[in-house]
């Protein structure tokens, strides 16, 4: 039991890091640096605050690595519950890592790019950054894939949290609209791209699903009363 409170709080800790750098990477950097429709002021902007887009490409790094176990540290917490149900969450969430280092590989090209070389001296100033602005949108689609997976891996965890009896049902309830929520996103984005931020704010209530389980596996934990239903150590 010991060993599973230990797992729980380790996951809320390493989940809320996760929390912490992911709006770094997915809002305030493209916040700062992207001009939709607008790709010499794009690609200034990135040649003028490279550390800070480096600093995104370092942050995403580690964030995905720490995802990874918090995946496994969920797992653990969780397989007793349902094993098949925890084996359909980790793949689920785990099959969108590959696509984060990939994207997280554009950006380095992206910036490679931005920068120069000799190899670019075919192209004229405005067809570089064309170029660069295409490869920066090829990354800001993958991101609207990630977040399908992002969406559909908070089903099944919510589906055992819910039925663990040792986290609070409504943690559950709040982690399947979370991916609902994330789902929807991906459909408006790839359909009414025009729509996403209307959507994105009125979603944003729901999306803090994850944040309010990994405060709770911080703080208080499991409940040692239902913690027995867990796996030995």
């Amino acid at each position: 039991m010991e060993s599973l409170k230990g797992t729980a709080r380790l996951a809320g800790f390493l989940y809320l890091l996760v929390a912490v750098m992911t709006p770094f990477v997915l809002l305030y950097v493209p916040g700062r640096l992207y001009v939709p429709g607008d790709a010499a002021a794009t690609v200034a902007n990135i040649a003028a605050n490279q550390n800070l887009f480096v600093a995104s490409i370092l942050v995403g790094l580690v964030s995905q690595v720490l995802f990874v176990l918090v995946i496994l540290a969920l797992y653990r917490l969780l397989e007793a519950v349902d094993r098949p149900l925890a084996v359909v969450m980790a793949a689920l969430i785990l099959l969108q890592v590959p696509l984060s280092f990939v994207a997280m590989s554009n950006e380095v090209a992206t910036l490679q790019f931005i920068r120069g070389g000799e190899f670019l001296a075919a192209f004229d100033e405005p067809q570089r950054d064309a170029l660069a602005m295409f490869m920066i949108n090829v990354d800001r689609q993958g991101v609207l894939v990630s977040q399908f997976f992002w969406g559909l891996w908070l089903l099944p965890l919510g589906a055992l949290v819910i039925r663990s009896k040792f986290l609070p049902w409504f943690l559950g309830v709040w982690l399947i609209l979370n991916g609902l929520a994330y789902v929807a996103l991906t459909v408006i984005g790839l359909v009414a791209p025009e729509l996403g931020a209307t959507a994105f704010n009125l979603a944003m209530p729901l999306m803090f699903g994850e944040l309010a389980l990994a405060l709770w596996l911080l703080v208080f934990g499991i409940s040692a009363r239902h913690a027995t239903t867990a796996p030995a150590a």
